[in-house]
């Protein structure tokens, strides 16, 4: 058989080779081995190839007859070739072929120059094609031996074809390695990883060289965010590669354990890296595919995820006339409005919800003096902050939030074709005033008890990265929220509409009367009831001045979301105030009306209880035994038939409450639950100390469970075990929570 191959880039010479030059070849040639998972059958038949050409092109007679053979075929000129001189170690043709090449402009047409071989020099041949970087010919002469002919190679060469058919496997999928990386690094993407996930399938299917595959498999992972970028920056109609780009995504997201994990996807991407690769990837996504990625890394939790999904479903619902969707980012923004300050968009959330109350509440807590500014500066002559709210808002968004989502950058929408689209008037008419009561705007310094957060089953994600984390775009820094100081901030909306017009026009009627600066057309000039609201404190030499471009997407929010913990502010809230009131009343003096009444010393007017004895203090094994029971009767509730779900939150806190709800919904979506009997021995308490905010437990648990499907028992599934678990107690508000939990 020929192949397509030639002695002097067999020993890697160019044709005016001197015999020095040969010789010092062919020992370097001789001594460089393969990689040392080739058989003996491989090296010999590749050290038989060097010795040949060699033994050629040493000999001044053949190699001037080989020499004649090889221009007619490489160069196709006619020429007479002469004496070898030793001493220059040049030939009359190879100059004369020199000087043809110089003169041909497109040499690479002309035939390539071949030599014949036994098929017991094949795999030889092969990996010497390989050494000279011929991956894709090598791919080409190799494939067809790979079944039966690997063995009539065998045959005829005297060797096992068990042997010889394992060399030509390595040697093609090193083929597939190194065209892979070649791509890589040509920037093919795609080409390159199926090239590597050719060579993979094939070490698979035969089930041997496993440290080449881990080569492969290993570029094929770090080559992940590479194929993400280049499948979905294809355009939107191509959408067969876009979701295979998304799908590979999703894999990374898997791996990590999340945006913000800390589980290695072994792309080589540290967390800081792969934030920064998720905010070079927004550009390239619709909101949609945005929208779709984000809420479902939510659910894990992921605080990063959630501030990201809030950006997709409050853009989509404005971009498309959609509330619903601007009423679930309003929902997913409660569940990090008490780590990160993120009152401008709970207040863009309200006004697009036409909640106006909730919005001036929102700007009243907001830090975001500048953005606070602008608002105040638009709504001069305006009764509240609407005006100003409604221009910060719509800039806001189609400036700063649309840019992001490849299908928005163009979009247009503004607040008045918002308001005037009759499905979004009907929806905010149906929206009854309790129902956004649970997702509402929550001072941070009168923030429900962590008990009532968890009726409510809100989750608040606890952050996962240990250090602020930079992203492309970031502006300014992340401090710890903290209340503002009374006197800088900014005056709230009227409780009621009816102190300020009366029988005032709804939120639609009023952006329908506002000027593209954000003034109300035909403004009476009322303004807000009271002495003005004090200045916003500037930096000495700052000349106080309102943005005339919209604000900055505030991308140092994901760090300070993805970083900080969950800051509690203990202030007395509106009931504790009502109750000072009442005591400083007191404290004023009785104020009595005549007649008195009649009350002597001699007796008391009422009879006084006794003061009650103390009650003993509860040790540490008995929380543990009650604390426990108390989750394996929400188990029952919430695995069981009538799929009670809101009891998880009576006794579980996040990481383990999502998962355990998930758990419960799935069981009602899917038609399954359990009926289950428990018994438990607190085996170990530690700390010993009541006083103590949390408590490791080990617990000898007896479950037995029987498992239904349809209403039909299944014997198969149903079990009864004796576990040794581990639960992770800690103390909220007087109350214990199990907030971690594993079989020992």
């Amino acid at each position: 058989m020929r192949i397509p191959l030639d002695y002097y880039r067999i020993l890697g010479l160019p044709i005016q080779a001197t015999a020095d030059q040969l010789k010092q070849a062919h020992r370097d040639r001789t001594l460089q081995l393969p990689r040392r998972e080739y058989s003996e059958v491989a090296i010999e038949a590749r050290k038989g190839l060097i010795d040949e050409a060699y033994e050629v092109l040493s000999d001044p007679n053949q190699r001037q007859t080989y020499d004649r053979q090889f221009l007619a075929k490489a160069y196709s000129v006619d020429v007479t070739l002469g004496e070898v001189t030793p001493d220059s170690g040049q030939t009359d043709a190879g100059e004369a072929a020199l000087r043809s090449l110089a003169a041909d402009p497109s040499p690479s047409e002309a035939p390539t120059p071949t030599i014949e071989i036994t098929p017991g020099q094949l795999v030889g041949a092969l990996l010497i094609l390989l050494e000279l970087g011929e991956y894709e010919l090598v791919i080409r002469l190799g494939r067809p031996y790979l079944s039966s002919g690997s063995g009539a190679l065998g045959k005829e060469a005297g060797k096992a074809p068990q042997r010889v058919l394992g060399d030509i496997v390595l040697t093609l999928a090193l083929a597939c390695l190194e065209l892979g990386r070649e791509q890589w690094q040509q920037r093919q993407y795609e080409n390159a990883a199926e090239s590597l996930e050719t060579g993979q399938e094939l070490l698979l299917r035969e089930n041997v060289f496993p440290s080449i595959r881990a080569e492969l498999q290993g570029d094929l992972y770090k080559l992940r965010p590479y194929r993400v970028l280049e499948l979905v920056a294809r355009p939107l109609e191509q959408t067969t590669e876009r979701r295979q780009g998304i799908k590979l995504l999703k894999a990374m997201l898997q791996d990590r354990g999340g945006i913000d994990g800390a589980e290695d996807d072994l792309s080589g991407l540290s967390t800081d890296d792969f934030l920064r690769f998720i905010q070079q990837l927004r550009g390239y996504l619709s909101a949609g595919e945005q929208q779709e990625i984000f809420e479902a890394e939510a659910r894990r939790p992921s605080a990063v995820a959630i501030y990201l999904a809030v950006y997709a479903l409050l853009a989509r619902g404005f971009a498309f006339h959609q509330p619903a969707l601007v009423r679930r980012a309003k929902q997913l923004l409660g569940r990090v409005s008490t780590q990160q300050d993120v009152y401008l968009e709970q207040a863009v959330c309200a006004l697009l919800l036409g909640q106006t109350e909730e919005a001036s509440r929102a700007l009243e807590l907001s830090q975001e003096y500048e953005p606070l500014a602008f608002i105040r500066e638009h709504s001069q002559g305006a009764p509240d902050r609407l005006p100003g709210l409604c221009l910060y808002g719509e800039r806001w968004l189609r400036e700063e939030v649309f840019p992001h989502f490849r299908d928005l950058a163009p979009q247009q929408t503004g607040l008045k074709d918002y308001f005037a689209d009759p499905q979004v008037q009907a929806y905010l008419e149906a929206i009854p005033a309790t129902a956004d009561a649970s997702m509402g705007v929550t001072d941070p310094r009168r923030a429900p008890s962590s008990s009532a957060s968890r009726a409510s089953g809100e989750a608040i994600p606890a952050p996962a990265a240990p250090q602020p984390i930079a992203m492309a775009g970031q502006i300014g820094s992340t401090v710890p929220w903290s209340a503002p100081p009374q006197s800088q901030r900014i005056s709230p909306l009227p409780s009621r509409p009816e102190e300020v017009v009366e029988n005032g026009p709804t939120i639609a009627e009023r952006v329908s009367q506002l000027s593209p600066e954000g003034q109300l057309s035909g403004s009476n000039g009322r303004r807000d009831p009271g002495p003005p609201p004090p200045p916003i404190p500037i930096s000495p030499g700052q000349r106080p001045r309102p943005r005339t471009t919209s604000p900055s997407p505030r991308w140092g929010r994901l760090a300070g979301v993805a970083t900080l913990g969950i800051v509690g502010v203990g202030l007395l809230g509106f009931a504790t105030m009502r109750t000072l009131g009442w005591v400083t009343a007191a404290l004023s003096g009785p104020r009595l009306e005549r007649p008195a009444l009649d009350v002597g010393l001699a007796a008391p007017p009422i009879e006084i209880p006794p003061i009650p004895e103390p009650e003993p203090e509860i040790g540490v094994q008995s929380i543990a035994e009650r604390t426990v029971n108390n989750w394996l009767a929400a188990k029952r509730e919430a695995l069981g038939k009538d799929h009670n779900i809101d009891s998880l939150a009576t006794i579980l806190v996040d990481p383990v409450l999502t998962q355990w709800q998930n758990r419960a919904e799935g069981g009602d979506r899917e038609n399954w639950y359990w009926e289950y009997d428990h018994s438990i021995e607190v085996l170990k308490v530690e700390p010993d100390d009541p006083t103590a905010e949390t408590l490791a437990v080990d617990v000898r648990v007896r479950e037995a469970a029987q498992f239904y499907e349809f209403g039909v028992r299944n014997t198969a599934n149903s079990y009864d075990d004796t576990l040794t678990m581990r639960y992770d107690l800690i103390r909220q508000d007087g109350e214990w929570f199990v907030r971690g939990m594993r079989k020992l």
